[in-house]
């Protein structure tokens, strides 16, 4: 691949696009040169702003011509590095691309193209009536072709699943300029390999979505939300396991760790508890009498299994201040110091109380202040390291060491080294420790079959 985009193909990419749509000016540069991901900055050659998948195919098919590295980007809200241009090249940005097609609401379905954000469609499908059901942390931000690219999850994944769960066709533009279409408007359709599902967590390493249908459900009438305080997140853990064997799948069941819940208070002030040794936030939603017979066994499992406290929510307004504490974790902890690095892994439910313990010794052992917060219902937590200074390398060399350690404990527990995030640059170091070389070995081949030419994002994945 050329490290640099020489003048033919700038001149080319110009007029693809406009001179208007098109960035090479080194200011221009500096806002696509990183992600949301600490510690990873790469500069691009060029930026171009596509209108549509004829433009994103001719950049494609020039790119692939000339050997340029490209890397599909959204928002770029993304924390694993996905959309760093590791080997500089162009940055296909795809916020121009940002319509809400379709709401069908007799097929339960959505057509949208990749730059609308999550929270748009979530807003647009309510006006229906209907749910957009993933809800990842940066729903404001970030975009539909992102939140597919990387599989992204959400608070509310335990009941209502992941983003590969809902998404029903793609859109798509090969390396070499050629469009496909992946399934449809179908819920039912095994015609072949599934492909959207390949490409659904592939990180723009595979193809650039340009449209995707994905599948809505009808909105829930009511929700409620509850939380409880324990002593220590044993206790916490035990609640979670004996809410699930009782039959109840919350659509909101979240736990801050002590540092996280103190944190939260001091940067929310939202009169929590910070005597407790951990957080447990549920909630659910349906029918008004479900939520609220959820609601009672929720709080009376977390009663039975040690809660310091159990409060529920009376109002809509005191419910969207218990979602907050939760939502406001990773920006409360970012005040304690000048570099947070927000890191995700996840194991089997029942050993999420070992983990963070576990997550505690790794800390100390390495000298570092990690706090753990995360989806108690499925597993996935979210150890978040804070530093003082950026400049300080010691402590940035200590922290690496210190996620080495906790990605190796996740797989060591029969879990993984992301559940959402994704691997990106930043966890591609440790991908070959959870799959093996086997597995590793088939996803380049996989690579190649798609992108014989490595263009698409190299650095990541199959690459």
């Amino acid at each position: 691949l050329e490290a640099t985009v020489q003048a033919p193909v700038r001149a080319a990419l110009r007029s693809i696009v406009g001179d208007a749509h098109y960035r090479e000016a080194d200011g221009d540069l500096v806002p696509f040169s990183r992600d949301a991901t600490p510690l990873f900055t790469a500069r691009p050659d060029a930026v171009v702003f596509p209108a549509d998948t004829r433009e994103v195919s001719a950049v494609l098919e020039l790119a692939t011509r000339h050997g340029v590295p490209v890397v599909p980007r959204g928002a770029g809200s993304n924390l694993c590095a996905a959309t760093v241009a590791l080997h500089g090249g162009i940055v296909l940005a795809l916020t121009r691309l940002d319509r809400v097609l379709e709401i069908a609401p007799a097929e339960l379905l959505a057509r949208v193209q990749p730059g609308v954000t999550s929270a748009a469609l979530a807003d647009t499908a309510a006006q229906w009536g209907l749910l957009w059901a993933p809800d990842p942390g940066s729903r404001t931000v970030a975009t539909i072709g992102g939140t597919i690219a990387t599989n992204a999850g959400g608070l509310r994944g335990l009941k209502y699943g992941v983003t590969r769960d809902y998404v029903l066709g793609l859109e798509a533009v090969l390396p070499t300029g050629e469009v496909i279409r992946t399934g449809g408007r179908l819920h039912k359709d095994v015609a072949g390999y599934d492909l959207t599902r390949l490409l659904t967590g592939s990180e723009g390493t595979l193809a650039v979505i340009t449209e995707a249908t994905l599948a809505l459900r009808p909105a829930p009438r009511t929700s409620g939300t509850g939380v409880a305080y324990f002593p220590d997140l044993a206790a916490a853990g035990s609640a979670v396991t004996a809410i699930i064997s009782d039959g109840v799948l919350p659509a909101t069941l979240e736990f801050l760790d002590r540092p996280c819940i103190r944190a939260v208070e001091d940067f929310a002030g939202l009169g929590l508890r910070t005597d407790a040794g951990a957080l447990l936030l549920f909630g659910d939603d349906g029918e008004p009498d479900a939520v609220t017979r959820a609601l009672t066994r929720m709080s009376e499992a977390c009663a039975a299994h040690g809660a310091l406290e159990v409060t529920t929510a009376a109002q809509v307004a005191e419910a969207e201040a218990l979602l907050a504490a939760r939502r406001c974790a990773l920006p409360a902890l970012s005040r304690l110091g000048a570099l947070t690095i927000l890191e995700d892994a996840t194991v089997p439910r029942p050993r999420i109380a070992e983990m963070v313990e576990r997550i505690d010794r790794i800390a100390e052992r390495h000298d570092v202040t990690i706090a753990t917060f995360g989806h108690a219902g499925d597993g996935n937590l979210h150890p978040t390291c804070v530093i003082g200074s950026p400049d300080d390398t010691e402590a940035i060399a200590r922290a690496e060491r210190a996620f080495g350690d906790i990605f190796a404990t996740a797989i060591g527990l029969g879990g993984t080294i992301t559940g959402e995030h994704g691997v990106g640059a930043a966890k591609f170091p440790y991908l070959a420790a959870q799959l093996g070389s086997a597995q590793v070995a088939l996803l380049r081949r996989v690579k190649e079959a798609f992108d014989p030419a490595g263009i698409l994002n190299p650095g990541k994945l199959g690459s």
